[in-house]
């Protein structure tokens, strides 16, 4: 039995499934409190239900809120408690980590949970050195299992308004660490610009980008969407996937444009060049002028093109599956269950 907790059904969890259940998590607020609370909400639910249904192991994304919930629960559940394992996707080491009013709380959190897992090496890394760590961190790195699309190549680039031009597709949450300013300024580099147009697949507002567009001219080369359908309808009719983060413990939307055989231009930072291998462009970060070279190469060069997306597509294929990741995982649940705590 699998039971999910959340503030929020995932997209993607699919609640028709056997033996899937859902826990929905309220955010607590009280007039007690300057301002709301998730933490002991969510321990509280994971503590019920752990007891409830004699749970065996509380598998947590992220050390802050997630390990530390998971954390309290066990001690209220009190005795035989479920084992802990927290996998680590980037923010806890690269964002809160370094600052101190969250490091002691995330060191807790890892230092208690029975087993910790990194999406990377790099990350593995970089959490050993940013919290002191003497104990082991596992890598499993993330996958994916892509879904057919729902709509044509040709009915999706009519929407968007295409009629030829290099479909070059970006899709994050927009958060600094992204950088959406250099992504801009490499389309308003480029030679090729009148032949390319820039899909945003947008987790959050674009708005404080708004003014910059107009500022480099480029307003009639950027399309903005919100994640509202399939993204595999967009990663079918793109071209190529650009991605210009400062700061990428993996790079799931890399991945998922390597699945749709796309080429890949990104910066070589964090764990990308684990995921691109050989397979993509990877540049210095903040080369603006190589990033946009490159897409110029590829507009040129479509049979070139298509051969390095076929390349990453086989990467993907062979690297990061299911297949591949939950072997591993269950590996460490097995490991876990069977050593006393």
């Amino acid at each position: 039995e699998v039971y999910f907790f959340s503030y929020a059904k995932p997209v993607r969890l699919d609640l028709t499934a056997p033996r899937i259940h859902f826990h929905e998590v309220a955010v607590g607020e009280h007039s007690v409190f300057p301002c709301p609370d998730y933490t002991l909400p969510l321990a509280v639910k994971m503590a019920d239900v752990g007891r409830a249904e004699h749970l065996d192991l509380f598998h947590v994304h992220y050390a802050v809120p997630h390990a530390t919930a998971a954390f309290l629960a066990t001690e209220m559940i009190g005795n035989s408690p479920p084992k802990i394992v927290t996998t680590l996707h980037g923010t806890d080491t690269t964002m809160l980590g370094p600052n101190p009013q969250y490091r002691g709380a995330i060191t807790h959190a890892l230092t208690h949970s029975d087993a910790v897992t990194a999406v990377s090496e790099s990350l593995r890394e970089q959490t050993i050195e940013t919290f002191a760590l003497t104990r082991t961190v596992d890598v499993i790195p993330n996958f994916f299992t892509p879904t057919a699309p729902t709509r044509s190549r040709e009915e999706v680039r009519r929407e968007l308004g295409l009629t030829g031009e290099f479909l070059v597709l970006h899709m994050s949450n927009l958060r600094p660490s992204k950088r959406i300013d250099l992504l801009l300024r490499i389309i308003a580099k480029m030679k090729q610009r009148n032949r390319v147009r820039l899909l945003i697949l947008a987790g959050s507002s674009f708005a404080s980008c708004e003014p910059l567009l107009d500022e480099l001219g480029i307003r009639q080369n950027v399309i903005v969407r919100t994640a509202a359908e399939p993204v595999e309808n967009y990663l079918q009719a793109a071209d190529a996937g650009l991605y210009t983060s400062e700061i990428e413990s993996f790079g799931l939307s890399i991945l998922e444009t390597m699945f749709f055989a796309k080429p890949i231009i990104a910066f070589r930072v964090g764990g990308i060049p684990e995921v691109v291998g050989d397979t993509g462009s990877l540049h210095k970060f903040g080369d603006v002028d190589a990033m946009a070279k490159t897409v110029d190469e590829l507009i040129e060069s479509p049979e070139q093109a298509r051969e390095i997306g076929e390349a990453g597509r086989k990467r993907a294929s062979a690297e990061f599956t299911a297949q591949k990741a939950v072997p591993r995982y269950e590996a460490v649940y097995c490991r876990v269950l069977s050593a006393q705590r």
